[in-house]
This record gives structure tokens, sequence and C-alpha cells, in this order.
């Protein structure tokens, strides 16, 4: 599993979260089980692989961070979403760039640029192109305002703990 497909997790609970009354703790006991992946990676090949103990750590850490800082989330999300009101803000975008604001913030270890390019590609995959328009500004703005000085517009590889991804046949 790479990193990015555990972004791409993290954000699916992250959007459930904004549907229900759980804890992230809740959701988190019953989500990243093997029950649970082995039900839904039927229909999603996103769960088709359960992730190992330190990749579940990844996925809780960025759940629980977001769940516990989801207000200055927002908040940063208001702030740079100029001319929009929040709650018309599509939940599986706001739960995009809350992942992204968040490791931007709190996650070192995470490169501002890889997190910024996942949160794109995410937009890609789930969006219309002028969404993904949208959160690229916002997450542009954001950290210029809020990390000035950090490199974002370099496309980087995660590395550390996950699988690096393999270029397609052709691709270099």
């Amino acid at each position: 599993m790479t990193r990015n497909n555990a972004r791409e997790l993290a954000v699916h609970l992250i959007f459930e979260l904004s549907f229900t009354d759980q804890t992230a703790e809740q959701l988190l006991s019953t989500a990243l089980t093997r029950q649970t992946f082995a039900l839904i990676g039927m229909e999603d090949p996103l769960y088709s692989e359960f992730p190992n103990a330190k990749q579940r750590e990844y996925i809780a850490q960025l759940v629980r961070g977001v769940w516990e800082h989801c207000a200055e989330l927002d908040g940063y999300i208001s702030k740079y979403a100029i001319g929009w009101n929040f709650s018309r803000i599509n939940r599986v975008v706001v739960s995009i760039m809350r992942v992204a604001m968040y490791e931007v913030l709190y996650m070192q270890d995470v490169p501002d640029a890889a997190a910024i390019n996942s949160a794109i590609e995410l937009t890609k995959h789930y969006e219309e192109p002028e969404v993904v328009s949208f959160v690229n500004g916002i997450l542009g703005s954001f950290s210029r305002q809020e990390r000035p000085g950090e490199p974002v517009n370099l496309p980087v590889r995660d590395i550390g703990l996950f699988e690096e991804e393999q270029p397609e046949a052709g691709e270099e």
C-alpha cells in the first residue's frame, strides 16, 4: 500500500466522520479491521489490501489529528475559500483539504509538496476540473501564507514506510 492509498483511506474515514456523531476512535475501531476491509474490498479496490501496522498508524494519526483540529482546519478553508461559504463546499473536497492542511501543519515527516500534490490528485479522482483548480488555489494560498518559505510546487515522491508506486509501462 502506498502512502497515497493510505491518505485516500483517511479521507474516506474523515468524510464518514462528517455524517456521524462517532468520535475518531470509535470509527477507527470499526473501520480499520480485516473484516471491514474484506467486506468493502469486494466493491472497492482501495480496500483490497489490509494496511500493515505502520500504515494503520499513519491512517489513524491523520483521522485523529483532523478530528482534533477540525475547527482550526475548517477556519483555514474558510479563510482561503474567498467568496465561498464553507457550508457550500462539497464534503469530499473539505475532507481532502483537511488532510492536506493537517499534514502541512502537524506532520513534519511529510513534505508540504507531497501533501498538497496528493490532495490535488485525490481531487482529480473525485471531482470535476474546476473543483481541482479551486482546491489548488486554496491549498496554494494556505501554504504560501501559513508556511512561507516552504516549497510546494515541486513534485515529490513520498518516502518512508510505504511501497513506492511503480511507473506504468512506458512511463519514466
